[in-house]
């Protein structure tokens, strides 16, 4: 079954298994794993005070990592997986703007701080610098231009410094089932609304 004609329990029985069952697995070279990455940078929204689309899309920023055809060691073969596009794909069925256009554009948002912000490359994990040279590196003046431009700019680049600090080893946050409840009210008022 495609994921358009799914049901929206269905999907969110997919996520939670994703996410339950695959969340222990390093994250990419970082020192906590993708459940802890996830976890803290939705937490982090949290704690700042952010909307419940908002704290979703800080969870499932990464989601795109689970659907992506290349192995964990991608970085090591020097292949950029584009977890930002696979992961919007899946999401754009069954959750708002809000939550897909982060999850689209938070690997841009590195390459647009890099450039914009002179001291925020200096702050990024080894492993991140490293996927920032697949990724393209810094944007160029006119991509800064034109990024500037997403309506959504303001709220990805709070997620994007949300992602940068979910790497710190054993900072303890909410359970997973704690996020997958607001994932679930998240999705179920929207598809009430659209």
């Amino acid at each position: 079954m495609s994921t358009q004609t799914q049901e929206p329990t269905q999907v969110i029985a997919l996520l939670k298994d994703i996410l339950l069952r695959r969340g222990n697995e390093s994250y990419l070279g970082e020192a906590v794993t993708m459940s802890e990455h996830m976890l803290q940078s939705a937490w982090i929204a949290e704690r700042a005070g952010e909307s419940p689309s908002v704290i979703v899309a800080a969870l499932l920023h990464d989601v795109g990592h689970y659907t992506s055809e290349f192995d964990e060691d991608y970085l090591d073969i020097g292949v950029d997986n584009l977890h930002e596009v696979a992961g919007e794909k899946i999401l754009k069925f069954w959750f708002p703007p809000e939550v897909c256009e982060v999850v689209r554009w938070h690997v841009d948002a590195k390459r647009y701080l890099c450039a914009v912000e002179p001291d925020y490359f200096s702050g990024l994990s080894e492993a991140s610098v490293q996927s920032l040279a697949l990724q393209g590196g810094p944007m160029s003046k006119e991509e800064v231009k034109a990024f500037e431009q997403n309506p959504w700019l303001d709220t990805i680049v709070r997620v994007r410094r949300y992602d940068d600090g979910g790497k710190v080893p054993g900072r303890r946050t909410p359970e997973m089932k704690y996020y997958l409840s607001m994932v679930e009210s998240v999705l179920e008022q929207y598809q009430r609304g659209a």
